[in-house]
Order: C-alpha cells, then structure tokens, then sequence
C-alpha cells in the first residue's frame, strides 16, 4: 500500500510535528507502506539527513522573516502547489494531512476527486487559537466553516487527546476520531549525565507566542536573579513574540540573564535539557487553550529535565502523574508562584540518579513510537476498508 503525508513543516526543519510525522513516516515503511512526503524546502542553512526508504518531496514556500511557515499567505504557498502536486502523483491508498485547515480543505477536494481517503492529525482546534490574532468575525466565522468542512471529509482524526476530541464533537465537527496522545522521539531525546548546572540554567524550548504568554518566566526571572544573579533563562525556538520578549528584558534590566536562539536538532536540544535546571512551559489562561497540550514537556521528561508549567489544560494532569518528587511543577499562570517555582529548583536541583529515573520512566510511558505503532493499524485498517 501506498500513503502520502502532506505536511508544510517536516525534518530536518525543528519542531513537534516534524518529529511526530517523521516517527510516522519511518513506521509506515517498517511495515512495508511506500512512503512519499509532499513538504516544504526547509529553512536557509537546515542539513538535509533523510532516512532511507522514504519519497520525500520538498517544494519552494513562503516562509516569515523567523524562516517560519506561518499566515495564510505563507499556508497559501505551500497549498495551491500542494493540490497540483497531489492531482497529478500516482495515486495513494491513504493521505495523511498535517493543519492548518486550508491544507486539510485542499486534501479534501482532491481526495474527492482521486477517490482516496485521508486522515488528519489534529493536535489543536484551530479556529479558536485563531481569535487570539484576530477579532475579524468575518475571518474567524470563514475559517470555523473550512476547518468544520475539512476536518468532516476525513476518515479518521488521530487527534491528540481526548478532551481535544470532546471539544470538536461540542463544535459540531463528527468525523471518527482516536485519541492518541503525545510523546517524545526517545531515540534523540534521552538523558546524559550531568552535574547540576551552576547558576541554574531555565530552558524554554519551542513556539512561543500569544496563546503561549511565555513572557511569564522573564517576569519571574526578576526575583530569582535577587538569589541567583547569573541565572540564564534560554529560549530554543521561534514565535511572533521574540521582540517583546527581548524589549521586556531590557526593560527589566535583565537582558544579560535572557538569551534567545533558534531551532536547534532535537539530538541537542536533548543534551541542553540534560544539563538544564528545569525547563518551562506555559499556555496562557485563555479558553482555546483548555484542552491543549504543552508537548514540549514530553521531550524534556524523556531527556531527564524537571518541568515547570504555568497555565491551563491537561499539561497540569499529566505533570501530577510523575511520580518522582521536584521532577515536576505546574501552577495557574501566576508570575509570583512560577518565581517560587524556579527558585526552589535552583535550590534542590534533581540529581542526576533521579534525572536517569525519570528519563527511564518516560520513554517507557511517552513514545513516540508506540503511538505511531497504533496510526499505522488505524491507517491499514482504513485504506484495506476503503479497497472492498
């Protein structure tokens, strides 16, 4: 059988989706699928290291001046050349589409007309995010219409957990849906023994931007920099808010203690989180962001790093299930109890034994290929239903 992921953002290019299709793509083939991957070209400067045995397929795209694919205009690039380059390919048993939902809508219409059913991985409801950039009715009615229409055609949402689900049923949205929760690649992230990092090192590694607030921690950093005046707070990643985030700094007479870099290999991003105090994560307490994930927890826990969240979600019940003590924290978005937070781990720091026990601990609980394991059952099971 053959499967073909459309996604705009793939390896080597640094990011969740990028790991988890990657993870779905090498399962696939492990099983005998032929593997095609209709992507972008990766940012200026990305070494390209495909793995064998897979079709993957990069096209020019509009990319933001963070070398980011993001906005309509840029999602435009990649989907108007997406619907010719699918139109005109051998044809597939199953397609597997990566949102936004305009590219969801151009799999749908040429799904129709190739007579090939597809599937979504739906990490997040899209249009709810959306109104946190934009107080457009019109916009914001126009994209809940195309996002309800797309994500309906499909045959089956692997969506990224339950109350996700639950929400998009609420919304009107029925097409068949699988929980199938999150993880991290434990064959990069996985834990490498260091001494305890001296002054505390914070590691923020991921998106940050409106529906994230993650200028919580340089708030909190003020205080703990009284105690611990060489403490860094490092951000990993991209995200619209970089400037304020920069500007909030220097305001704060703290821009020496706040550094920021881009993307970086998950492979290095695991040994960074190793040596790190804790790492951070936050989603701001706003209602599109009740049943999201912050999953960049996943890959700090599988690299043995003690998390720290403020926010909203299930990010907190999934923190509460860690069962080694100072391994991980989470509080509502509160600058005051995220300083207590990141104080008390740079003062009982978790020691290494404990770190290789908790890395351990979730690679066991939160792989990524486990949960690529059941997509490919799912998958095979669609596209064989589909045949009779």
């Amino acid at each position: 059988m053959k499967v073909v992921i459309a996604t705009r953002i793939y390896g080597p290019e640094v990011s969740a989706a990028s790991g988890i299709l990657r993870t779905w793509a090498e399962e696939f083939r492990d099983r005998g699928w032929k593997v095609t991957v209709l992507t972008a070209r990766p940012p200026r400067g990305a070494v390209i290291d495909d793995p064998p045995g897979i079709d993957i397929r990069r096209a020019r795209v509009k990319r933001d001046k963070q070398q980011y694919v993001r906005g309509y205009l840029s999602y435009m690039s990649f989907d108007i050349p997406l619907a010719f380059r699918l139109l005109f390919s051998r044809r597939a048993d199953l397609y597997i589409v990566e949102p936004p939902p305009t590219t969801v809508a151009v799999v749908r219409v040429i799904s129709f007309l190739r007579r090939t059913p597809y599937a979504v991985r739906a990490a997040d409801y899209w249009t709810e995010a959306a109104e946190l950039a934009t107080n457009s009715k019109f916009v914001i009615g126009f994209l809940r219409r195309l996002e309800a229409w797309g994500l309906n055609g499909a045959r089956m949402l692997f969506a990224a957990h339950q109350p996700l689900l639950d929400r998009l049923r609420a919304v009107g949205i029925s097409a068949p849906g699988r929980p199938i929760g999150f993880g991290a690649d434990t064959k990069d992230f996985r834990y490498e023994e260091h001494p305890p990092a001296d002054p505390p090192v914070f590691v923020y590694a991921g998106t940050y931007s409106e529906w994230h607030a993650a200028e919580i921690f340089v708030d909190a950093l003020t205080r703990v920099v009284e105690k611990y005046p060489g403490a860094q707070l490092a951000y990993y990643g991209n995200g619209e808010d970089r400037e304020e985030l920069q500007e909030r700094a220097r305001r704060l007479g703290i821009h020496e203690n706040v550094s920021f870099s881009p993307p970086i290999p998950p492979s290095k991003l695991s040994e960074i989180l190793s040596r790190a105090t804790v790492s951070v994560a936050s989603l701001a307490p706003v209602a599109a962001n009740e049943y999201a994930v912050a999953t960049k927890v996943y890959s700090s826990l599988a690299s043995g790093c003690p998390v720290l969240f403020a926010g909203v979600g299930p990010t907190s019940e999934l923190i509460a299930e860690i069962p080694f003590s100072g391994a991980g924290v989470a509080m509502g978005y509160d600058v005051d109890a995220a300083a207590e937070a990141m104080l008390n781990a740079a003062s009982n720091p978790l020691p290494p034994s404990e770190r290789s026990r908790l890395a351990a601990w979730s690679a066991d609980r939160y792989s990524l290929a486990s949960i690529a394991r059941a997509v490919v059952d799912e998958s095979a099971r669609i596209a064989k239903s589909h045949k009779r």
